[in-house]
């Protein structure tokens, strides 16, 4: 509970955190990184591979090693947080990882005896073995091992209780980082009057501003300038500071993903949203990510107790804890003689600063001169000792290539930089692609694809008086202001330097050198993925999975580059660089779920409708996300049953159907025409108001996607009708269309699927049936034909009544108001029980359409069905200039002969109903591997015909017509006869009455 390594006087309210089951102190404002160094803890888990002792590497985002599960109770245990990112609480619960049966006593460890086994890509030389065993050795020995060995942290079992939230937000300008080029970006922007939202994933803004403890702005200690910018910046109504807050996506026309971190750190889970996701679309977007310090490669560079330099100043400088009592600096960039001088003023023992550079600037030799400080040019390490913490560092000095004779140190921490690593990653999502600097020998930010530009270290630029004055330029730029301003900045640290790839090491030298700490990646490990063949960086990165761990390959990228390009002869740029995908850092699944979970997760939706179905005995049956009724059995009934019975009495007198999930949407503007001409094949500029067409559309490549009856309101409103599970598809298809090839036209598209309760009334006495309750309409046979719509009163309600069928008998489609549906439903079933009516469910729809040869998308199409397959030609304007899909339908594979078509099957025993899907061949007896001329799309036993009926997709079907094809089934060959589609009513009489 003492803190030995918190320096005296730190503020802060004291709190009480478990780790591993041990009882510690920290402070108010720690992390759980900075509180467990604070108490002398660096042994913080074992690595994914070899189990081998890992510690806290960094402060931040990049973290590899320091992943840790924290629990909060039941359902709220997290697990692979970064220590370097989880806020410290009172009453705080964190465990290590990977690790059986303690951390400091690991079982697994014995892996790091037997590495040679497990060199770069073993687990897929284990895919293969002696072809006398097969794949056996894989699915018996390796592959349960291996599965067994994956992962860190275990997940929970138990439901997550909490809840998460999404928003989306536009804004003028969106800042993402919020350290000194964000500040100042926001700072100018601010003062436009423009929106602007400035985000950063730290719980406080200011980034290297925070721990920077030697440098004045504006006359001001660069803390307290921060502290002024910030007060500044809240003080603008237009400007919105969001902490917590990590832009980790950003994806087409300045669409940027944001997560909110809103209770974690928090004692107790408040009522509201644990995380959320804002959804935020940008005019302009200026990046400001910063850059990471980079590892230095050498033998047990990944001790507990090795740590990035700037790390330990943050540590000291913002939290007041010193990493160690005695420390050895490793550095190829002047920014480390900074953290020398910090922590040597902070009363650390700084035994020897180790520059791997010849002649480092001569004003850092005089700084650590001045402060008594010991500097060993042209350094490098050989080596590190210790077994849970390092103990001593091995240098030496590296004369004409030569490593010269090695000289033991003691520590308690080794600090290591290899230069600074500009953060591109926001900016390579936005599909911007980075240029490789050769001067400065680091991957920078290229033209600009979307409205953005970085700013800042993620640029490369590393002068605080630069970063200052790049970053307002980029807010003036993003907001439209003109204001040039500079920043007077004293006591910065060096910005020169840096190294990639391995250091020297003396002839013959051993031990594991770390590239990727998280996937335990050795830089022996790259070189034999080149030996073995791998030449593009993303073929070594599969094979050695040098990247691939949660940090995304942000401590290790550029080394494994350096590595790997030197292995190769070849310079960086050529080897390539791998991609960097989003998410920038882990997100959790609760916030992509948002509400999406439980009931909410495969939401039923229900029609107005439904609670008459149930309370009159439907079965139900899942269409899409809909329940509808499937079918109404009587007493003593089973399916096959009651949905004769309902064909039956549906064709004789009539049957009342709840068409409710069919997908509406409402189409309207002055281009609403024109838009309907170019999205289906069908012309509609002449289709008069008050008439109905049957409506096809395709995709791109000329298939059909979607079908329904559309409606002609007024010139400029068309009521499109879908099928039940292709409303969303269909509204998206427009949307996209609408917005990104045809923006010019004027119209608006407005989904009315939940708004329109729909009775279909369906038999030759529908229009006797519906009559008594209908006002404003006409309904005879002239004054409302076949494919038209009326909008009237039905039971005193506005309903729009179009005449269609899909059974082939006389039908009518009321669509009234959501609200009302039950009501008019149980009016139209009082009158439709005068002529014994019967309420039939979906599969007598099924059988009834199938007697009529009406298709189902989805039944009859597979997603590589033409117009001209189905037999629908009729249905494409042939005077129409264009439409989504009629340059594809003329490829030659579309006017191939020997194209699937549509016909109808009669089994040569009418009794015998055939099985959907099963395929189609020209012999009894087919050989195996002789190809199927197509297969059965929908099969049913007709109540019309007394007969068993199907109708199915075969190669040229409409010439076949008359011949006997077979269906093999393992009970033997039944022979089928190809006839037309249409089995009732050919000519259509019933449907015009």
């Amino acid at each position: 509970m003492s803190e030995p390594f918190r320096i005296a006087g730190t503020k802060g309210r004291p709190m009480r955190f478990v780790f591993d089951g041990i009882a510690y102190q920290g402070r108010a404002g720690d992390t759980l990184a900075s509180a467990l160094l604070a108490n002398g803890v660096h042994l913080i888990g074992r690595s994914y591979k070899y189990h081998r002792p890992r510690g806290i590497l960094s402060a931040g985002a990049e973290e590899p090693n320091a992943l840790v599960a924290v629990t909060r109770g039941p359902g709220r245990m997290t697990p692979n947080l970064r220590a370097t990112q989880v806020e410290l609480f009172d009453g705080l619960t964190a465990s290590s990882q990977n690790c059986w049966p303690s951390l400091a006593f690991d079982a697994g460890a014995i892996n790091d005896l037997a590495g040679k086994f497990f060199s770069a890509g073993f687990y897929y030389k284990t895919f293969m073995g002696p072809k006398a065993v097969g794949n056996t050795l894989w699915t018996k020995v390796f592959e349960p091992i291996v599965r067994q060995a994956a992962g860190l942290g275990a997940r929970t079992t138990e439901p997550d209780p909490d809840r998460y939230a999404q928003f989306h937000a536009h804004c003028d300008v969106l800042i993402c980082g919020a350290g000194p080029a964000g500040i100042a970006a926001a700072l100018a922007a601010g003062q436009s009057g423009k929106d602007v939202i400035l985000c950063d994933e730290q719980a406080e803004l200011g980034g290297s501003l925070l721990h920077e403890a030697t440098a004045s702005i504006d006359g001001r200690p660069a803390r307290d300038w921060l502290a002024g910018a910030l007060a500044e910046l809240r003080s603008f109504a237009n400007v919105r500071l969001m902490p917590r807050t990590q832009a980790f996506g950003y994806y087409a026309q300045n669409f940027v993903a944001l997560s909110e971190r809103v209770a974690d750190h928090l004692p107790e889970m408040p009522e509201g949203a644990r995380e959320r996701l804002w959804q935020v679309r940008a005019k302009e977007v200026v990046i400001a990510t910063g850059a990471i310090e980079r590892p230095l490669v050498f033998p047990g560079n990944d001790r507990p107790g090795v740590m990035l330099a700037e790390a330990a100043r943050l540590y000291l400088n913002r939290h007041g804890v010193k990493v160690g009592s005695r420390v050895v600096i490793v550095t190829a960039h002047d920014s480390a003689y900074r953290v020398a001088l910090d922590l040597a003023a902070a009363g650390t023992t700084v035994a020897a600063i180790v520059d791997t550079r010849a002649n480092p600037p001569a004003a850092r030799l005089e700084e650590a001169r001045k402060a008594g400080l010991r500097v060993v040019t042209s350094g490098t390490v050989i080596g590190t000792r210790g077994r849970l913490r390092v103990s001593s560092v091995g240098i030496a000095v590296v004369t004409g290539g030569v490593v010269g004779q090695p000289e033991w140190l003691a520590c308690d921490a080794l600090l290591m930089s290899g230069g600074w690593t500009p953060s591109v990653h926001l900016y390579s999502q936005s599909r911007g692609k980075v240029v490789w600097s050769e001067d400065r020998q680091m991957f920078l930010p290229g033209v600009s694809v979307q409205a953005e530009r970085s700013s800042g270290a993620c640029k490369g630029t590393f002068a605080l008086s630069e970063i200052l004055k790049e970053g307002y330029r980029a807010g003036e730029e993003a907001s439209g202001l003109e204001s040039r301003r500079d920043f007077d900045v004293a006591g910065d640290s060096g910005t020169d330097g840096g190294t990639m790839g391995r250091l020297p090491r003396p002839a013959g030298g051993k031990g594991k050198a770390f590239v990727d700490f998280q996937n335990d990646v050795k830089a022996d490990d790259i070189d034999l993925a080149v030996q073995e063949g791998m030449r593009s960086i993303e073929h070594v990165k599969r094979y050695t999975t040098t990247g691939m761990a949660t940090d995304q390959g942000k401590t290790s990228n550029l080394n494994a580059l350096a590595i790997a390009a030197d292995r190769l002869g070849k310079s960086i740029p050529q080897v390539g660089l791998t991609t960097f995908r989003q998410p920038y850092t882990p997100v959790t699944f609760g916030a992509f779920a948002g509400a999406n979970r439980g009931d909410l997760f495969d939401p039923v939706r229900q029609t107005p409708i439904h609670s008459w179905a149930a309370e009159n005995g439907a079965a139900f049956e899942d269409v899409g996300i809909w329940k509808r009724a499937w079918y109404f059995p009587r007493a003593g009934e089973d399916m096959h049953k009651a949905v004769l019975r309902e064909c039956r009495q549906a064709r004789a007198t009539a049957g009342i159907f709840d068409a409710s999930t069919l997908g509406k949407i409402e189409v309207v503007g002055p281009d609403a025409a024109a838009f309907m001409e170019k999205l289906y094949t069908n012309p509609w500029a002449k289709l008069e108001p008050g008439r109905c067409r049957y409506g096809l559309m395709l995709n791109e490549a000329g298939f059909v996607i979607d079908d329904g009856v559309i409606a002609r309101m007024a010139d400029d409103r068309f009521h499109v009708t879908t099928t039940t599970g292709g409303a969303p598809r269909v509204l998206h298809h427009m949307e996209d269309y609408l917005q990104t090839e045809f923006p010019e036209l004027k119209v608006w598209l407005t989904s009315t699927t939940e708004q329109w309760a729909v009775i279909a009334v369906q038999g030759p006495k529908a229009r006797e049936i519906i009559a008594p309750l209908v006002n404003g309409i006409d309904l005879s046979k002239d004054a409302m034909p076949h494919m038209s719509i009326r909008e009237g009163m039905v039971c005193g309600v506005p309903a729009r009544v179009m005449r269609v069928s899909f059974t082939g008998e006389l039908g009518y489609e009321i669509n009234v108001p959501a609200d009302y549906g039950r009501s008019v439903w149980e009016a139209v079933w009082a009158e439709g029980r005068k002529f014994d009516a019967v309420a039939y469910g979906t599969e007598a729809m099924h059988v009834m359409r199938a007697e009529k040869g009406y298709i189902i998308i989805g039944q009859e199409t597979d997603g590589t069905v033409t117009p001209d397959d189905l037999g629908l030609n009729w249905a494409i304007g042939k005077a129409k200039k264009d439409f989504v899909g009629k340059r594809s339908l003329t490829r030659p594979d579309m006017v191939v002969e020997g194209r699937k078509q549509l016909v109808g099957l009669l089994t040569e025993n009418p009794a015998t109903v055939l099985e959907e899907g099963a395929q189609i061949t020209a012999g009894a007896t087919p050989a195996t591997g002789t190809r199927a001329l197509g297969h059965v799309t929908s099969s049913y036993e007709s109540p019309a015909l007394g007969r068993s009926i199907a109708l199915a997709l075969v190669a040229d079907g409409r010439k076949r017509m008359g011949e006997t094809l077979y269906v093999p089934m393992p009970g033997g060959a039944i022979a089928v006869k190809i006839v037309a589609p249409v089995f009732v009513d050919p000519k259509g009489d019933r449907i015009n009455e």
